[in-house]
């Protein structure tokens, strides 16, 4: 997450100062969409597949992948952490783009809906591949911009206290971003085929489509 200040109510806020004042109400979107989020969980775990090692999850929120992946969670926020560390989760505090871990040290990093929400996406990226080993992998999943998900929220901007701040990107910024800082894709799957005002259904993991809300890029390193 990053430490970039906007203005909120007349006064200066950082992002992740937004999810420390409202940590509680962020976490219980995972249980009102629950089938939303268990679709989401399935694709990562599916992108992980048999690369369950050491597992960092960077901007991992209140816990809700990290508690079930078996990832350490690494987020600016403390009330979030606060609420990822009753999940069981080692939570640290941390940002993406400065991340406390030593050099080739995780065989995953997971950065799930959390570029958006950063300022220097390519320097995150770039921390990510530092602390990877050789055989290491990155998975970087998004909300495209141009996916009916992403225009939704991108719509209703003024009404959400997180989104508000973020700024989406296509899968084809991300895969050039991937590339940028020595990446090379190696998968791609998604979810959520149905639209943010649709009634959920469960889903499996598929290729990409421009109406899917919910996509993961894997790549390793080049």
């Amino acid at each position: 997450m990053s430490l970039l200040c906007y203005v909120w109510a007349g006064v200066f806020v950082t992002v992740f100062y937004i999810f420390n004042i409202l940590a509680e109400r962020y976490d219980k979107w995972y249980n009102r969409n629950w089938i939303t989020a268990l679709n989401e969980l399935r694709l990562v775990e599916a992108m992980m597949s048999s690369e369950r090692r050491t597992c960092i999850e960077v901007g991992g929120g209140t816990g809700f992948f990290a508690s079930r992946l078996g990832c350490i969670n690494i987020d600016p926020a403390e009330k979030v952490l606060a609420i990822s560390k009753r999940k069981g989760v080692d939570s640290v505090q941390g940002v993406g783009e400065l991340l406390p871990i030593r050099h080739d040290s995780a065989d995953i990093v997971l950065v799930i809906v959390t570029l958006c929400f950063v300022d220097k996406p390519t320097m995150l990226l770039a921390e990510s591949r530092r602390v990877l080993r050789d055989n290491g992998v990155l998975i970087v999943c998004i909300v495209p911009r141009d996916s009916p998900w992403g225009i939704y929220y991108i719509a209703r901007k003024d009404k959400s206290p997180f989104y508000r701040y973020a700024h989406f990107y296509t899968l084809l910024e991300v895969e050039k971003m991937l590339s940028d800082v020595g990446f090379v894709v190696i998968d791609e799957k998604a979810v959520l085929s149905y639209r943010p005002w649709e009634k959920p259904r469960h889903e499996f993991p598929t290729k990409p489509t421009r109406r899917h809300g919910f996509v993961c890029v894997k790549a390793a390193k080049r």
